[in-house]
């Protein structure tokens, strides 16, 4: 299943006997709450999906990072109360770019959920195709979707750092932080030694439409990420990587997450830092 979906689907698929769950995912690191944006306009019967609440644990500042992935059963009380079953498809949305509904995507998918897919463009195409919003809450899911982690291929520590030594292992943060030159999060600079750098915003268009698959298919070869290569992806606390993860697979590479990322790597101070992009 391509993992993205575009407005004129999604449209369809909702108009169908057995429409999609939808779940909104609007966040942004640092802004405001996404929930009085959803409150104020979402796509029909879409359910929020609280980043903090529910699609992560409680940081405790330590290896787990910023944002550690969530308890199984926390998350699955979470997707059932908004509907989501093993066999309905699900859709997830954000603001625009597709980096906080990839989260929602990357956990369902973790956790063995197979239908799951992300709007391209997010709530501002679907708003600029001409399609209808509302302001009602939902009523509570009654979803079964029960969990079944294993999914997804995931890193830890030293996996990572072995995959930057003999594979492809990819920083999206912006290019400044990757080579250490500011840091506006955490606090330490610099990346994995070895890891190679692609920022996420550069795989987005206008509007936070991804690229064209060719497009970026060439632009991953040259980090020497083909299909069938071993590749994974860090960020700053896992939730843009999932993203990378998700236009890594709609190109065809098949990508492994550092859930942690480097917030989880710098809670350790004995692991080494790099801060040029020789590495």
């Amino acid at each position: 299943m391509n993992p993205v979906i575009d407005t004129t689907e999604l449209a369809a698929a909702l108009r169908s006997a057995e429409p999609p769950v939808l779940l909104d995912v609007r966040y942004r690191l640092g802004g405001p709450h996404g929930l009085p944006a959803y409150r104020a306009g979402h796509l029909p019967g879409a359910h929020f999906a609280d980043m903090d609440a529910e699609l992560s644990a409680k940081p405790g500042g330590d290896e787990r990072g910023r944002h550690p992935l969530p308890d199984p059963e926390d998350f699955a009380a979470a997707m059932r109360r908004a509907g989501v079953s093993a066999d309905r498809d699900v859709v997830a949305y954000d603001a625009a770019d597709g980096i906080a509904a990839s989260r929602a995507w990357w956990l369902l998918r973790y956790f063995g959920h197979e239908r799951v897919r992300v709007l391209d463009g997010g709530y501002a195409a679907w708003v600029a195709a001409g399609h209808p919003v509302d302001a009602s809450d939902p009523e509570p899911g009654a979803g079964d979707f029960t969990p079944v982690p294993g999914g997804m291929p995931l890193l830890d520590a030293d996996e990572a750092a072995q995959l930057a030594r003999d594979g492809v292992l990819i920083d999206v943060r912006a290019a400044e932080r990757f080579r250490g030159e500011t840091e506006p999060v955490d606090p330490v600079a610099g990346h994995i030694p070895g890891a190679v750098n692609m920022p996420e915003t550069s795989v987005a268009g206008p509007g936070g439409l991804l690229l064209g698959a060719d497009v970026l298919r060439e632009r991953y070869e040259a980090l020497g990420a083909f299909p069938g290569a071993r590749v994974g992806a860090y960020c700053g606390s896992g939730v843009t990587a999932a993203h990378a993860v998700l236009v890594l697979e709609r190109s065809g590479i098949e990508a492994a997450l550092y859930a942690p990322s480097w917030s989880g790597w710098i809670a350790d101070p004995r692991r080494p830092v790099a801060v040029d992009p020789a590495g």
